[in-house]
């Protein structure tokens, strides 16, 4: 009796581990696999910034007290620090994540999964419309890493996975459904970008992180900056990142592009029934980029490259995507008839930002670390109804600072075509909100 139970115990515990085995099996599922594949090449991304700021006895904030013994007491720096997530791209040690992880930063550290010390790292490259970064290990070695993959070819439904490593101490992954591949969002400034949506939450230290398919490929970088994120998660398409990487490894910025056209809007009377409404062509500039393409006036801009553009806002943002000497595919409505043009991209110059702005807003200038100062006014012209006099000093366009001129042109590759602009001039220590061209 006691031989049949012992038995019976053993054949139990036979069959109970033979099951143990092949349900071990079964719960690895694509998305174990595909986690598994790409893990040691997410990285945690720790950032310090020094903040200078004065001590003083009140804690008054910005009061007659405080601004009294502003520069009387020694200045005291302290130390932020903010967290994030990237992922290795390259074997040399290249990382890409999000601008906004480490803006600002004075020094960055990158911490892998299975290491316990942190690795400092150097930035390469960065564009903040973009919010892309590139940085580089500063320790030599062959590190894991995952090659950004295609994102042209989603589907809507497919399930994604959103990994991210925000601590330090381990991943975060969260899964979702691809529930549209190229969601328009409207940033601050009136900047849009495109993102790759999910259901798959994107938390703030999981900002950076890599977001892959099911077979472990690398389709976007994930990002928090979106406010509309409730619940959902967006990320910036890897065909971006794959575009823009030789730029921001090769020269730390995507360096601003132009079309060469004005732009107006398409009035509700004339949307067309696919409801695409576009960027209408009003004039371009002799050799710009539409003109040797062969656009013309009164041309609409529907889409880029298949992506809907709705206003000039959009399409500069499809533009600030490329880097210089490519093509994009540009979709447009010439009267009933759609038309897809090629169009190669150049370099905004400096001769071009001249010349539009003396065109369009009637004035020369200087650009230096203070704005654009004014050299000269046309007789009659916009600059000279709004009263603007050479010597007046340009400091904000569209409420953004002019800054140096590297800044000038990002600035400016972002609102050509844009009209009417407001100018914060200033003269004799008065600053004067202007509107070029005046309604």
């Amino acid at each position: 009796m006691t031989f049949i139970k012992t038995s019976s115990i053993l054949l139990f515990l036979v069959v109970l581990s033979t099951f143990s085995a092949v349900s071990a099996a079964e719960r690895e599922t694509p998305i174990v696999k595909a986690v598994a594949r790409v893990r040691q090449a997410v990285v945690n991304i720790r950032t310090e910034q020094i903040v200078r700021r004065n001590n003083t006895p009140f804690g008054f904030g910005d009061s007659f007290f405080e601004q009294f013994f502003r520069d009387m007491l020694p200045p005291a720096s302290m130390t932020n620090q903010s967290l994030g997530s990237g992922v290795i791209i390259d074997p040399a040690g290249y990382v890409l994540t999000n601008a906004h992880v480490v803006a600002k930063a004075s020094r960055i550290f990158v911490a892998l999964p299975d290491r316990n010390d942190e690795i400092e790292a150097e930035l390469i490259g960065v564009d903040e419309r973009l919010d892309l970064a590139v940085l580089q290990i500063k320790e030599k070695g062959e590190w894991p890493y995952i090659t950004p993959a295609r994102s042209d070819d989603l589907m809507l439904g497919e399930t994604v996975i959103a990994i991210g490593n925000p601590l330090g101490l381990g991943h975060s992954i969260t899964t979702g459904i691809i529930s549209s591949v190229a969601r328009r969002i409207e940033l601050e400034n009136g900047v849009s970008s495109v993102f790759i949506q999910s259901d798959a939450l994107i938390n703030p230290g999981n900002s950076g992180g890599p977001l892959i398919n099911i077979n472990g490929e690398l389709i976007g970088i994930n990002t928090a900056i979106a406010r509309q994120a409730q619940g959902i998660g967006f990320s910036i398409p890897s065909d971006i990142a794959k575009r823009v990487l030789n730029e921001l490894i090769e020269h730390g910025q995507v360096r601003p592009l132009y079309l060469g056209i004005v732009s107006g809007d398409v009035g509700d009377s004339f949307v067309p029934r696919d409801g695409m409404r576009g960027v209408v062509i009003v004039d371009f500039l002799d050799d710009s980029p539409v003109q040797k393409a062969g656009l013309r006036v009164a041309d609409v801009i529907q889409a880029v490259n298949g992506v809907a553009v709705a206003g000039i806002n959009e399409l500069n943002a499809q533009l600030a995507t490329y880097p210089p000497d490519s093509t994009m595919t540009l979709q447009i409505l010439r009267g009933l008839k759609k038309i897809d043009y090629e169009v190669k991209l150049v370099l905004l110059s400096d001769e071009y930002l001249m010349a539009y702005t003396r065109r369009t807003f009637g004035f020369e200038y200087e650009v230096d670390r203070g704005g654009l100062l004014v050299t000269s006014v046309k007789k009659i012209s916009p600059a000279a109804q709004a009263g603007i006099e050479p010597g007046d000093r340009v400091v904000e366009i569209a409420r953004r600072k002019v800054g140096n001129p590297d800044n000038f042109r990002r600035l400016m590759a972002a609102l050509i075509g844009r009209e009417p602009l407001s100018f914060l001039v200033v003269r004799d220590k008065r600053g004067y909100l202007l509107q070029l061209p005046q309604d």
